[in-house]
């Protein structure tokens, strides 16, 4: 899959985590990122396309500030595990931004 959001960075697929590319920002500044956070940051493109940069730059910003993110679609469910990274989902980026998607995927009101 391309990335092109972070094509400037280098990008390693390891075997360890064949799923999650690791994108390397710097020498000292580097993320994982699950395949449900990219859908998930597709789905704010899609949306918000006038916001979609600042998500990325903040993305990056927090990356710098916290040297090593890994990016998971679910604190409760995550399937990318490294060491002495901290997890991130996008909402941890989106919503100091203001910026929202309604999720509507829930149960249905009918009873029986």
């Amino acid at each position: 899959m391309k990335y092109d959001e972070f094509s400037k960075f280098n990008i390693v697929i390891e075997k360890d985590c064949p799923f999650s590319p690791h994108i390397i920002i710097d020498e000292e500044s580097d993320f994982y990122m699950e395949p449900m956070v990219y859908t998930q940051l597709q789905g704010f493109k899609e949306r918000h396309p006038d916001k979609y940069q600042l998500i990325i730059d903040s993305m990056i910003d927090r990356v710098k500030k916290n040297k090593h993110v890994v990016f998971v679609g679910d604190y409760e469910s995550y399937f990318t595990e490294v060491k002495g990274y901290i997890y991130l989902e996008i909402t941890d980026i989106t919503n100091p931004l203001q910026i929202f998607v309604e999720d509507k995927s829930r149960g249905s009101d009918y009873g029986d």
